[in-house]
């Protein structure tokens, strides 16, 4: 059981919260690098299971909001979550007593990994997605009553804004907007409420579970072992349960372009063995894999894109001709596959014609 957070973890979490990323959540890299200043100056970080959190502890949801492709260009200077934060408790008076974060992969695994180590606050083990979505509305927290709003937004250039609406989508809409303003890349954080509310809402496990992702591919990589078999071993201890290899070969064509703040576009591998290519939809994250008619996995479902000889995640933004890939599947937890979730983050909601019937479900 993983009781703090430190510099001896952080590989490990930037690695698993990449595979969590489905392709997008942001390039994890620079995120850890600013965890492992934090984490050097201040101290390791308290991680706290859902559990652990008391009734009435005031927890703060933050990350990352905009193009993952944008965030290579455009380097954070480090202090606009804080600045959010500062926002945030201005406006509602009162003081942030725990973070979480409000997506388990990419990047938004590792920011509140900074914050919490620059205010000396605990993490709680949690998330509101389970992985990663390309927009607001798509948490667990939206799903089951919680506000978003008050959104605090903030830049790199020391711009800061509240946003108060009466629905998540609404918050997403006018803060995606301003992220586009503020260069196509923001830091918020939102979606605030008690520690009783916390663990009726969320995704648990997830910062440990990234973690555990990043260790066992580390692990196997070192033994020489089946890295592939061993994270699909791995899975299968979790709340994730189901996860296995649905596609293999080598890219072929990718089409992406920018559009409304997200990175979107398609991506088409050929089969090793030939047979009909295989197509993946993209915004900001791997969206659906088919191949023909046939659908090989679907959101909310995890696809990951996994070097075939490294077994490292590759992210949409760094998708290249010529890649030889595994397309890696993963079931989501219960939480997520109710009715109200997937009327939130399933395949309807990105204008996919496909139902879900979720990995390993399908009989």
């Amino acid at each position: 059981m993983i009781t703090h957070i430190t510099l001896d973890d952080l590989e490990d979490l930037a690695l698993g919260a990449a595979v969590l990323g489905t392709g997008g959540g942001g390039d994890p890299y620079i995120g850890k690098l600013f965890a492992r200043a934090a984490i050097e100056e201040h101290g390791p970080v308290r991680l706290l299971s859902l559990d652990e959190v008391p009734d009435a502890v005031r927890v703060l949801t933050c990350g990352a909001m905009g193009a993952p492709t944008i965030l290579i260009e455009k380097i954070a200077s480090g202090d606009e979550m804080g600045l959010a934060f500062d926002t945030y408790e201005a406006h509602t008076g009162s003081k942030v007593e725990a973070v979480m974060p409000f997506e388990a992969g990419g990047v938004n695994s590792t920011i509140p990994v900074m914050i919490a180590a620059k205010r000396g606050l605990p993490l709680v083990d949690a998330d509101g997605m389970g992985r990663a979505f390309p927009q607001l509305e798509m948490e667990t927290f939206n799903v089951y009553g919680v506000p978003a709003s008050p959104v605090a937004i903030a830049d790199e250039q020391g711009n800061t804004g509240i946003i108060q609406t009466s629905s998540a989508a609404k918050a997403e809409w006018i803060a995606r907007g301003i992220t586009i303003r503020m260069g196509g890349q923001a830091y918020i954080a939102n979606y605030g409420m008690d520690g009783a509310t916390a663990r009726r809402v969320s995704v648990p496990g997830t910062v440990s579970l990234a973690i555990g992702i990043g260790r066992t591919l580390r692990e196997a990589r070192e033994n020489h072992q089946d890295m592939i078999q061993a994270l699909i071993d791995f899975f299968a201890t979790t709340h994730y349960e189901e996860a296995r290899i649905v596609g293999s070969g080598k890219i072929t064509d990718v089409s992406r372009r920018m559009e409304n703040g997200w990175s979107v576009g398609i991506a088409t591998i050929e089969p090793f063995g030939g047979g009909t290519p295989m197509q993946i939809r993209i915004q900001n994250e791997n969206l659906v894999v088919e191949q023909g008619e046939d659908v090989l996995a679907i959101v909310p479902d995890l696809i990951c894109l996994l070097d075939v000889d490294t077994a490292e995640p590759i992210l949409t933004e760094r998708l290249r001709y010529g890649q030889r890939v595994n397309i890696l599947a993963v079931r989501v937890p219960p939480i997520m596959r109710t009715p109200e979730a997937l009327a939130v983050f399933g395949p309807k909601a990105f204008g996919l014609k496909h139902e879900y019937t979720g990995l390993g479900l399908e009989a």
